[in-house]
């Protein structure tokens, strides 16, 4: 399941109106940059493996702190101000550095099925506020938006209102977010281990696809992209053909746990890096959603979800893969 993250710290509108909009065209991801945080918690690990003579170690980090992840944004601050502040901060830092801002929005009520990363908004109207935050924060610019990984694919945990106002936030978050035809948005859809296609489809449909580029998959997950790429297109079947899709590599060069253990299970390593050059033009990106190396919670000996655990991330870059 994915986790909120702790604050790092990079470098220094109105609300768009409501109504269908059609998906961003084309391929957002497509001969551009992406933004690479420099003051990251694995950069700042790097600096201090560095001059505490872990050289090789230090090497290790590097291999991700020198990529791209996005950046989540929910029930947590990042000190400017609010949501609209926070995203703004962000996406100013990506754009002033020629790069595309990815972002996750994370912050649908009864998130995670109180699970590691529960939380989220405290109903409906607090969500979309908290959308109309990140509207006003991207304002104009083109950005990419990964919204509620998990929220489509845990959906019966709960209760049938519960999953009735999901899908109108969902709705709704895809609307306002997609106003701008600068802003592409990709709606999670869980992993292949997760819920059959057909189930994932008819959710995705329900949650308004049609309005956005596509769907994200693998988001905090070991799934091998191989596994995923094959989901995908039969979800994209599903949906007629019409959706693009990204497969978040982070954490899969080693593939899954036995047993699909996805709670910081040992023995993982980071996969493919961030790249628009998928070889299959149904895939947009394969993008590192989940900063590899923070939790997915207190288990297998992590820290809390979404806190950066140094050992873990050295034991995916040494078992590196792509």
């Amino acid at each position: 399941m994915p986790a909120p993250p702790t604050a790092e710290t990079p470098p220094t509108a109105e609300a768009p109106p409501t109504g269908t909009s059609a998906p961003s065209s084309p391929d957002p991801f497509a001969n551009e940059r992406f933004y690479v945080e420099p003051n990251s918690a694995a950069a700042r690990t790097q600096q201090e493996w560095s001059a505490a003579g872990r050289g090789s170690e230090a090497a290790e980090i590097a291999k991700i702190a020198t990529q791209p992840s996005a950046k989540w944004f929910g029930n947590w601050s990042y000190g400017h101000g609010g949501t609209a502040g926070d995203v703004n901060w962000w996406v100013s830092a990506a754009t002033a550095a020629g790069t595309l801002p990815v972002l996750v929005a994370y912050d649908i009520p009864w998130r995670d099925c109180s699970q590691y990363s529960s939380g989220g908004a405290s109903d409906a109207t607090a969500y979309r506020q908290f959308i109309d935050g990140m509207a006003e924060g991207i304002a104009l610019r083109k950005a990419v938006v990964i919204l509620e990984p998990d929220a489509l694919a845990e959906l019966t945990c709960l209760s049938a209102q519960q999953q009735t106002t999901y899908y109108s936030l969902l709705s709704y978050a895809v609307a306002h977010l997609s106003a701008s035809p600068a802003v592409s948005v990709y709606l999670d859809a869980g992993n292949a281990g997760w819920q059959p296609v057909s189930t994932m489809a008819t959710r995705l449909r329900q949650a308004d696809v049609a309005g956005a580029r596509g769907f994200s998959l693998n988001v905090s997950n070991f799934d091998t992209s191989a596994s995923e790429s094959a989901y995908g297109a039969a979800i994209d079947h599903e949906l007629g053909g019409s959706a693009h899709f990204i497969i978040d590599t982070g954490r899969n060069g080693r593939g899954p746990a036995a047993g699909g253990a996805w709670c910081n299970p040992p023995g993982r390593g980071l996969g493919t890096p961030p790249t628009s050059a998928t070889g299959n033009p149904l895939i947009d990106a394969f993008f590192w959603v989940k900063r590899p190396g923070q939790s997915d919670g207190t288990c297998n000996g992590g820290p809390s979800a979404g806190t950066w655990w140094p050992e873990y991330a050295l034991g995916l870059a040494q078992n590196a893969v792509g």
